[in-house]
């Protein structure tokens, strides 16, 4: 979906509430729907059997009062004829209701005076077995009616009662009339039309409000959505202004909210500070290049210019000694260019106590090995690191140079302690800067670039570790390179 965050958020909104709403709405309409039916089934039933129940007491079809029911009743007896209606009742379910048969009610037979004939046995004990009834006397008495056992039956269709037509609900039940009067079914019906009215009136309301809540959901979206993005939308300016200035001094606003965008925000001015950072840095390490590759190209252009116009003056070993100094100095930069740009070789497993073997041979340095740890890097950044701080502890020691090696838990430890003059506490950090010369460096070592110590630690970084620089127990400086040591193989 194309369009603004606000808007994509506003319809998605709109559409999962709008869903919920037609979801929510339907079960409401057919619950009522079933629970309006439902009464009026249960209405219906109520009025058979309650007819049901009379006729069964005794009470004739033509005595029952069925003027004051508010719905259509009919009773039939077995043969299907008509014997018992609500006055104004003329069809059901389309098909006519004659009127009703009224048959006279059946005067009881008259029980005749038992004669009296002594039992078998000579007694007139009620209880005696040999009696037909064990009453005392041998009268049938005529059966009790009853309404059938089960659930009734129901249907639903159309009734006219008073010339109007409307749609009913009906309960049938069954109920066998006593004195032999055989067997009678009373159908009565519930009026279907006011719980119609009320699923109707239910879904009226629901078709009419349901546009106008989701248009008030829709509304309410928008604005709390552009409320909330106003601070991203301010962020995007103002980055947006960056851009075009190249101001990188210039910081996004922060919102007084503790929220994912403040959060943005805050990350956003970290970025720009770290970003203002690099490009301040970068342009220092140009600039510093540039005066640094200066020098000895002009005195390289000096002595070549020199040397074709008098031949005989040409110094072969101060070109060739400047072509040097120029060559390392190109070879640092591009490392320092490596480095920046993220430039990481693949890792390979180092004995670090014999790398720092092979680079004090040949140098005057006492070694003092604890233990042989093992590292992962890269073994000629690794070796570039101890040629830098040997080269720089040979430029400043009086007597003695020494380096130690130990091991500790997961973390490697080189330590190269000179005898020198040591560093300043206060430039201690400062010397780890390119092309920084401290003045005692520079009268020393006419010619450095300051890089070397710069280099140290960052192929330190690189690989994982730090490098500092503390005060050394013979009273120079000690360099100290800490390592993460290589999981054990297997």
């Amino acid at each position: 979906m194309r369009g603004s965050v606000r808007t994509r958020t506003t319809v998605a909104a709109t559409a999962v509430v709008a869903i919920a709403l037609v979801i929510a709405g339907l079960a409401v309409v057919l619950l009522l729907r079933s629970n309006l039916a439902s009464q009026a089934q249960l209405q219906a039933e109520l009025t058979a059997r309650q007819l049901a129940s009379q006729l069964a007491a005794g009470t004739a079809p033509s005595a029952l009062d069925l003027d004051d029911e508010q719905r259509p009743v009919r009773i039939t007896d077995a043969k299907g004829n008509v014997v018992a209606a609500t006055d104004g009742l003329s069809a059901v379910d389309g098909a006519t209701v004659p009127k009703p048969t009224v048959k006279p009610t059946p005067k009881p037979t008259p029980t005749p005076k038992p004669t009296a004939t002594p039992d078998d046995d000579g007694d007139d004990d009620p209880d005696d077995p040999d009696d037909s009834d064990g009453r005392g006397n041998d009268t049938p008495t005529p059966p009790a009616g009853r309404v059938a056992d089960g659930d009734a039956s129901y249907s639903t269709g159309p009734a006219t009662v008073d010339g109007r037509t409307a749609e009913f609900r009906f309960a049938t039940v069954k109920v066998t009339l006593p004195n032999n009067g055989g067997e009678a079914t009373v159908q009565a019906g519930a009026e279907l039309a006011t719980a119609r009215d009320a699923v109707d009136t239910v879904s009226r309301a629901l078709l009419i409000g349901l546009p106008l809540l989701l248009a008030v959901v829709a509304a309410v979206t928008w604005f709390v959505t552009r409320r909330a993005l106003a601070p991203v939308e301010a962020i995007r300016a103002e980055l947006a202004g960056i851009t075009a200035a190249r101001d990188l001094r210039r910081r996004v606003p922060v919102p007084d909210s503790r929220d994912e965008v403040a959060r943005l925000a805050r990350t956003t001015n970290d970025t720009l500070t770290a970003l203002e950072t690099s490009v301040a840095r970068q342009r220092g390490f140009v600039a510093d290049a540039s005066h640094e590759l200066r020098s000895p190209i002009a005195s390289l252009r000096t002595q070549l210019e020199v040397a074709a116009a008098h031949p005989e003056l040409l110094e072969l070993d101060e070109l060739i000694a400047d072509t040097v100094r120029l060559q390392h100095l190109a070879a640092d930069l591009l490392l320092l260019a490596r480095l920046d740009a993220g430039d990481h070789p693949e890792p390979q497993r180092i004995a670090l106590a014999e790398l720092v073997r092979e680079q004090t041979a040949g140098r005057n340095v006492t070694l003092d090995i604890h233990d042989e740890p093992v590292v992962l890097g890269n073994k000629a950044r690794l070796a570039r690191v101890f040629g830098n701080l040997l080269d720089n502890a040979e430029r400043h020691a009086q007597q003695e140079i020494r380096v130690l090696v130990r091991a500790a838990g997961d973390r490697a430890f080189v330590s190269v302690q000179d005898d020198g003059p040591g560093v300043p506490e206060a430039d201690r950090e400062r010397i780890f800067e390119r092309f920084v010369r401290l003045d005692d460096a520079r009268s020393r070592d006419e010619g450095g670039a300051g890089l070397g110590l710069a280099i140290a630690r960052d192929l330190a970084h690189s690989h994982d570790g730090t490098l500092s620089v503390s005060a050394a127990p013979a009273g120079g400086a000690s360099f100290d390179l800490e390592l993460p040591t290589a999981p054990r193989q297997g």
